[in-house]
């Protein structure tokens, strides 16, 4: 097992992708912290993977906080290998209709959610004098402009400028930071476009015409977690079904 012997850390726990990529760390050896806001969501979480994973009521937006989630990790499980900023949101909404607080809310969580877990991960590696690996959840919308969701995409290109930055700094300690970017994946946050009746549209932005499962994004993040992706550092790894390399097909698909 990849990832045996390791303990990480994975912040919005309880969403889709957070969820699976629990899975898929735990069926990889490692151990857990599992952080969300959610205390109800947690317990799910937790009732699915005893005694490797431990729950963490936090708030990313509270640098504190995430901190504490940290120190948890070491005293529970006896050390800290891996940051997993997974937290995010999304407020699908015409540009020309936000609110100040809209664009703040998703800034917040999406952007310096990510710095806090950075800053918290990247302090606690230098003072145990080893290595580590930070992974970022980015989206292929940090380097696409799309309508509804203006604050999201901000959020996610800082995402990968701040890895790629972070990677540079924290390279001498031994640090490797990656992204995920993930594209279409079936979750509770994508699927706000199906009440838009956006759902068969953004299906067919994938280049099967199909969505991605979380489990196979926690893929992705469990080998960037692992020894295995070593040479791998400061880049944003696109999991989005070749989302990003073409425009939405012009011709119906064979099976229309």
């Amino acid at each position: 097992m990849r990832l045996e012997n390791k303990v990480a850390v994975v912040t919005g726990a309880a969403g889709g992708i957070g969820r699976a990529i629990i899975e898929k760390l735990v069926s990889e050896g490692a151990r857990v912290i599992a952080v969300d806001i959610s205390e109800a969501a947690l317990q799910e979480v937790i009732a699915e993977h005893p005694q490797v994973v431990s729950p963490c009521i936090a708030d990313v937006t509270n640098y504190q906080q995430v901190t504490a989630a940290i120190e948890q990790a070491v005293a529970v499980f006896g050390g800290f290998d891996v940051m997993i900023n997974n937290a995010g949101i999304g407020l699908p909404k015409p540009l020309l209709d936000y609110e100040a607080d809209d664009f703040d809310v998703v800034t917040e969580i999406n952007q310096k959610g990510v710095f806090h877990g950075i800053l918290a991960a990247g302090r606690k590696f230098r003072s145990q004098a080893r290595g580590g690996a930070i992974i970022n959840t980015s989206s292929v919308y940090g380097a696409t402009a799309s309508e509804l969701t203006f604050s999201y995409n901000t959020s996610k290109a800082a995402v990968d400028m701040m890895t790629k930055c972070a990677a540079l700094e924290l390279a001498p300690l031994g640090v490797r930071v990656c992204a995920v970017a993930p594209g279409r994946v079936d979750t509770p946050l994508l699927r706000q476009y199906e009440a838009l009746g956006l759902w068969d549209h953004i299906r067919r932005e994938q280049m099967r015409e199909t969505f991605t499962q979380p489990l196979e994004i926690a893929a992705v993040v469990a080998f960037l977690a692992s020894d295995d992706a070593n040479c791998v550092n400061g880049t944003t790894v696109y999991a989005d079904d070749g989302f990003s390399s073409f425009k939405y097909p012009l011709l119906p698909s064979q099976d229309s």
